[in-house]
């Protein structure tokens, strides 16, 4: 599915790391920012949440909040979170139907050799429930300076 800015974000409702169902209704009102991952507790993923973990103060000035989706279950998402400290929400969607309704998972290439897997992506959903913003192929390093700055654009 191609996504557009403006248009409505898919919804969708997942759970947390406490089993709890979380709904991205449940966030009108402030931006969400809904980053794809691929896997807990691997170098990349760890960098990125603990890039939004220590950023969690100026993302909340900016009325936003943080929710990490990949494909591993509540137990690997308890386990990442009390690891790293994190301080935001991550849902389990192993299924993959929410990265696949954002266009997060698809063909990916290493060494050459093509395979399906979480193509490292994040949205900035407006407190209205339309996309604002998004990247995809996400590289962790600067990423966190770039959702903020975009934060600022958008008058968050």
């Amino acid at each position: 599915m191609d996504l557009q800015i403006n248009q409505e974000a898919p919804l969708f409702s997942l759970p947390n790391q406490d089993n709890v169902e979380i709904a991205l209704q449940d966030f009108r009102g402030s931006y969400v920012v809904l980053y794809f991952y691929p896997k807990d507790k691997t170098p990349g993923c760890t960098t990125q949440a603990c890039d939004f973990r220590d950023s969690m103060e100026s993302l909340s000035a900016l009325n936003a909040v943080i929710l990490g989706v990949s494909p591993d279950s509540v137990k690997m998402h308890q386990s990442f979170i009390e690891k790293e400290s994190l301080n935001f929400t991550l849902l389990s969607d192993s299924e993959k139907n929410v990265l696949k309704s954002y266009g997060a998972w698809g063909i990916k290439k290493l060494y050459g050799k093509e395979y399906k897997g979480v193509i490292r992506s994040t949205f900035i959903i407006d407190p209205k429930g339309k996309i604002a913003f998004f990247w995809r192929n996400v590289r962790v390093k600067g990423h966190i300076e770039a959702i903020k700055e975009k934060l600022k654009e958008l008058g968050a």
